[in-house]
C-alpha cells in the first residue's frame, strides 16, 4: 500500500482553509494544518483529521516559511500538495484613499504575495513529479472588488504569480489558482447581512459562496492532471455581472 498523500494548507485553522483541510482529509490526504495565530483552533482541527498535524508558522517570515515545509516532510515523509490559502486584509472602502497606510500595503503584500512566494519556493524543492500548488486568490484580483485596494492588488499579483510559477516549474509541478467570490464564513452583523443579500441577488446562481464550494474545487482540481497556470473562478458567476456596485 502506498503512503498517503500529504498536503499543507496555510491559514487553515478556520473558514475556507479549515474546510479545504477537511475535504482533503476526506479524500485521503494527510493534512498539515497551519496558522500564524489561532493555535488552539488549529490544533483542534488537526486532532479531528486522520493522521493530521499542526504547525504554527508565519509565512511572511522567510525562516518560518521554510520551516513549515521542512516540518511537514520530517513528520510525514513527503509533500504532494501545497494549498496557499493564508491571507490578510484590512477592510477599507476603495474610495477612502487616505485611510490606507504604507504599513497596510507592506503587511498585506508581505503575507498574501511574498509569503505565498516563500512557501511555494520551499515546496517546489520537495514536491515530487506530479506535485501541485493551488493558490486561493479572489474575484477581486480580476474585478474591482475586495475588502480593500491593497487586498485586491495582492490577489491580482497572485493570479499572475500562478501563471509565472506554472511556466517555471512545469512539467514536474502543476500550479493553479482558485478565485472565490463573496463567501459566507460565519454570522454577519445586520448591515453586512443586508449587503450580502444584495450581492447574492446579483449573482447568477442566486447565492453567496460557502467554504465547501471552494474546498470542492480544490479536490476536483487535484484530480485533473492536464491543467496548469489557470485561475478558476468559484463565484457563482458574479464575475459576469457588469455593475457590481448596483449602479
Amino acid at each position: 500500500m502506498s503512503a498517503p498523500r500529504v498536503a499543507v494548507v496555510t491559514g487553515s485553522s478556520s473558514g475556507i482553509g479549515a474546510e479545504i483541510a477537511r475535504a482533503l482529509a476526506a479524500d485521503g490526504f494527510t493534512v498539515v494544518v497551519t496558522s500564524s495565530t489561532s493555535v488552539d483552533a488549529g490544533e483542534r482541527l488537526a486532532a479531528e483529521l486522520p493522521g493530521a498535524s499542526y504547525v504554527r508558522a508565519d509565512i511572511a517570515d522567510p525562516a518560518d516559511a521554510v520551516r513549515l515545509v521542512e516540518t511537514a516532510v520530517e513528520r510525514h515523509g513527503r509533500l504532494d500538495l501545497l494549498v496557499n490559502n493564508a491571507g490578510v486584509s484590512r477592510p477599507v472602502p476603495h474610495a477612502d484613499l487616505d485611510a490606507i497606510t504604507a504599513d497596510d500595503w507592506h503587511r498585506i503584500l508581505g503575507v498574501n504575495v511574498v509569503g505565498t512566494w516563500q512557501v511555494s519556493v520551499a515546496a517546489v524543492k520537495v514536491l515530487p513529479p506530479g506535485g501541485q500548488i493551488i493558490n486561493i486568490t479572489s474575484v477581486g484580483g480580476s474585478r474591482p472588488l475586495g475588502s480593500s485596494i491593497p487586498y485586491a492588488v495582492s490577489k491580482a499579483a497572485l493570479d499572475h504569480l500562478t501563471r509565472l510559477l506554472a511556466k517555471a516549474v512545469g512539467p514536474d509541478v502543476r500550479v493553479n489558482a482558485i478565485a472565490p467570490g463573496p463567501v459566507e464564513t460565519g454570522p454577519t452583523a445586520d448591515g453586512l447581512a443586508t449587503r450580502a443579500a444584495r450581492t447574492a441577488a446579483m449573482t447568477p446562481l442566486g447565492r453567496l459562496g460557502q467554504p465547501a464550494d471552494v474546498a470542492a474545487m480544490v479536490v476536483a482540481l487535484v484530480k485533473v492532471p492536464f491543467v496548469t497556470g489557470e485561475v478558476i473562478h468559484v463565484d457563482g458567476g458574479i464575475n459576469l455581472v457588469t455593475h457590481l456596485d448596483g449602479r
